[in-house]
């Protein structure tokens, strides 16, 4: 199944490996050592990126290195862009109070 850049995003954890992974390429197993859930849970969470393109996962040799492929984020970043202005509204406004 094909998944969309969206739903990969939508996971906090997946977030945090995708920040993780633009700090540098890494194995499956030092990915793993940086959270406090199980090394299957992860390899799940690196399966869905890795189906929305958003990580690349190339065998070397025994090891399965990691690596952020951030073009595949534009659609989301050309999404959520098109909110700033509305949210710079919503933060910069404030209510009248209720009398």
């Amino acid at each position: 199944m094909r998944r969309d850049v969206y739903q990969a995003i939508a996971d906090p954890v997946r977030r945090d490996i995708i920040k993780l992974l633009a700090e540098q390429s890494m194995n499956v197993n030092n990915v793993a050592k940086n959270y406090e859930i199980s090394r299957p849970a992860i390899s799940r969470h690196l399966k869905i990126l890795n189906e929305c393109g958003i990580i690349s996962i190339n065998k070397k040799g025994r090891e399965r290195l990691c690596k952020v492929e951030p073009k595949m984020l534009v659609p989301a970043f050309k999404w959520i862009d098109q909110y700033k202005e509305l949210w710079k509204e919503k933060k910069n406004h404030t209510p009248t109070p209720l009398k």
